[in-house]
């Protein structure tokens, strides 16, 4: 029986491994046979995530993503321990919410530095000769807020935004490397990021965009795991710089 999403022996960087949609993807990839490479801020979540894989093979790698001068030496450091990179899904990210009068410069750095520059620097160096196997596929997570806006979002949809125009320009520039760029647009996934989200907004306020918009109702990250394994294996070879919408109908 053939399994269009088998990853046996493909190896895969992903941020974000800590929680929510990264440590979903993190177990979901596993079952499918991939050797993992795990990055967050967190060395005891990580190791919570590494216990839950299947397989063997996997290294973790407490970083700060924010510190984009040090993502190049990462990079470095999991192509030596575990061999060239065949995929690369981008989840570390954060979702604060501001109004406009403390939309600051500050705060808008900080959100671009993880949610967008460190995905950049991450593809980057990943693409740099010796560090990838043609047929790479490298993904950024990203979100309805790119195309859909909100009050006290200008930060987040922005970020999300910036990632999904940069995929269609890396597409191209790495298409003669045999490296495929795509983003996830996902909707709303119960995930820690979205138990913060409702005490911002409200449960009513939340639920009320979700009942009018998001008419298949809340996603699960096994929704989004699926994607990216679908996104990371060969049976996506034909996919490029897109958005590859995953939002119970948000954006419809």
């Amino acid at each position: 029986m053939i399994n269009p999403m088998d990853l046996t022996g493909k190896h895969i960087l992903i941020t974000g491994a800590s929680l929510g949609i990264g440590r979903a993807t993190a177990e979901h990839l596993s079952k499918l046979g991939a050797k993992l490479s795990l990055v967050a801020r967190s060395v005891e979540k990580l190791e919570e995530t590494l216990s839950n894989l299947e397989g063997d093979g996997h290294f973790i790698y407490p970083a700060d993503l924010k510190e984009i001068d040090g993502i190049g030496n990462l990079i470095d450091r999991i192509v030596k321990d575990s061999g060239v990179i065949d995929g690369l899904v981008h989840c570390a990210g954060i979702a604060t919410m501001r109004p406009l009068n403390m939309t600051t410069y500050n705060f808008l750095h900080d959100m671009m530095s993880i949610n967008y520059y460190s995905f950049i620097e991450l593809v980057r160096c990943s693409s740099k000769k010796k560090n990838f196997r043609a047929g790479a596929s490298f993904i950024g997570m990203s979100s309805i807020a790119s195309k859909h806006g909100d009050k006290s979002k200008i930060a987040y949809c922005s970020s999300k935004a910036a990632m999904d125009a940069a995929v269609r320009c890396l597409a191209k520039e790495l298409a003669h490397k045999k490296i495929r760029v795509n983003t996830v647009v996902a909707g709303f996934i119960k995930t820690e990021m979205y138990k913060e989200y409702i005490e911002t907004a409200g449960e009513e306020a939340v639920d009320s965009n979700i009942s009018a918009n998001q008419y298949l109702g809340m996603g699960d990250t096994i929704d989004i795991a699926n994607a990216m394994a679908y996104l990371l294996s060969d049976a996506s070879q034909f996919i490029t710089g897109t958005g590859f919408v995953v939002d119970g109908g948000f954006l419809s």
